[in-house]
């Protein structure tokens, strides 16, 4: 592409050195046409060389891609598509053009993600700082813009990656598998995503409207709650739920990724389902743990309890344990912390199988449930914590239990004996497995896993 940067300002823009740049002109991969003036096109090709060789993709395969076909060009359309290209901006420029002092703008250029080592910034950037300003003055202080924008940047982040990276696997590999190479493997997968791209925006602003309208309800309970005395300003009560797999651990190790990820999908699916019935709302996962918060104690109990019966309705399934507490928390960047956040953790890694522990504060606050109960359990130090507290497992009023489980010595999984892939009695005593990879490892190896 024709412009106005010379060879040298091209290696100055994107920080790689003129010999190489000479390197990848010979072998085709900048100035196609032989113009020897170069644009801001040119400035994100090189860049996505850049990055494409720092991932590790090697040069020769990178040079037979673009022989092939356009590989580089596509990518950069879609990056055209998202504003990319244009005129940019320095720092100093971009505080200029959107009524900010280049010091006041760091902090908020850095929450939201940008302003790495010789970035530059667009036309969308000015547009976007310029109507942070206006929030500003509209009353949110700095403290409160740079959360904001942090939550702002992960969040949509995340989304924009699931985009791509489940349209890579769904959509452009089973077009591979079912044997589409070449330009049609390109012309359908650009096909697709034309078709999909026009509704992503307003699927995101869906859920941007139905988020906050819940939203606004629970302020409308916080707002009544400070006036009358309920909730100290700055703060909020919430039930705090912990979940996770009692074994997950030795499941990946003996399964491999692929099954513990299709363990976990499954996990995340029953999790989301219990946590909407209760009204809850998902917080975050961090491998196979879910913190889950609640405006009341009856429906963290109920989604905690929910969860149980559906992950043991499973055929063969992990069993899960869970923690609950009640009390004020702290908001920060879109999470919740605070003691009460790290005693529900703490009570779920105390927990046992299908275990659901609370404290007394909790009890207290369902006392007029009738549908559960609580069973004292002691008085208990949890780990990284100084005071002991006196505990409780929750059960289903009425719950006669469920009964002798068979769990599979290796893995950890629960095994329905009639679906078991195997049996073998070592030591008087009956094993059962799920499948024949864990009796294989059980056989090599049976001190290892024979319970005690």
């Amino acid at each position: 592409m024709a412009g106005h940067l010379t060879l040298d300002d091209l290696a100055r823009r994107t920080g790689a050195t003129v010999e190489l740049l000479k390197q990848w002109r010979e072998l085709g991969l900048i100035d196609r046409e032989g113009a020897e003036r170069f644009g801001d096109g040119d400035v994100q090709r090189v860049r996505l060389i850049r990055l494409l060789l720092r991932r590790g993709v090697n040069l020769d395969s990178l040079v037979q891609a673009e022989r092939t076909e356009p590989f580089l060009g596509r990518y950069l359309s879609h990056l055209a598509e998202q504003g990319a290209g244009g005129p940019t901006y320095s720092l100093a420029q971009l505080a200029e053009r959107s009524g900010f002092d280049t010091e006041v703008l760091q902090p908020f250029v850095e929450a939201a993600g940008l302003g790495g080592t010789d970035e530059t910034f667009s036309d969308d950037e000015v547009s976007l700082f310029r109507g942070l300003k206006v929030i500003l003055e509209s009353g949110l202080p700095d403290e409160a813009l740079v959360q904001l924008l942090r939550v702002y940047s992960e969040a949509i982040g995340r989304v924009a990656e699931a985009e791509a990276r489940l349209f890579h696997f769904y959509v452009h590999e089973r077009l591979r598998a079912d044997a589409v190479s070449g330009p049609t493997l390109t012309a359908m997968t650009e096909a697709a995503r034309r078709r999909m791209m026009p509704f992503v925006e307003p699927t995101i602003l869906y859920f941007h409207r139905k988020g906050f309208s819940r939203a606004v309800e629970d302020d409308a309970v916080l707002h009544l709650q400070e006036d009358t005395g309920l909730m100290v300003p700055g703060q909020l009560r919430l039930a705090v739920l912990f979940v996770d797999l009692a074994s997950f651990t030795p499941l990946a190790e003996v399964m491999g990724d692929e099954t513990a990820a299709q363990v976990l999908a499954r996990f995340s699916q029953l999790v989301h389902e219990a946590v909407n019935r209760a009204d809850g709302r998902a917080v975050k996962q961090i491998g196979d743990a879910f913190m889950l918060v609640f405006r009341d104690v009856p429906s963290a109990l109920a989604c905690a309890l929910d969860v149980d019966q559906r992950t043991a309705a499973e055929p063969q399934f992990p069993a899960v344990r869970a923690g609950v507490q009640w009390g004020d928390v702290l908001y920060r960047e879109g999470d919740y912390v605070g003691a009460n956040v790290n005693v529900a953790a703490r009570l779920a890694d105390a927990a046992s199988r299908h275990q659901v522990l609370v404290t007394a504060a909790v009890k207290e606050e369902a006392k007029t449930v009738a549908s559960v109960e609580f069973v004292p359990i002691g008085r208990r130090v949890l780990k990284g914590m100084a005071e002991e507290l006196d505990l409780f497992e929750v059960h289903t009023r009425g719950d006669e239990g469920k009964g002798v489980r068979l769990i599979d010595p290796v893995c950890g999984i629960e095994v329905v004996p009639e679906r078991a892939m195997a049996r073998l009695v070592f030591n008087g005593r009956e094993e059962f497995f799920c499948c024949h990879v864990c009796l294989q490892r059980f056989v090599e190896a049976p001190e290892r896993w024979v319970r005690t």
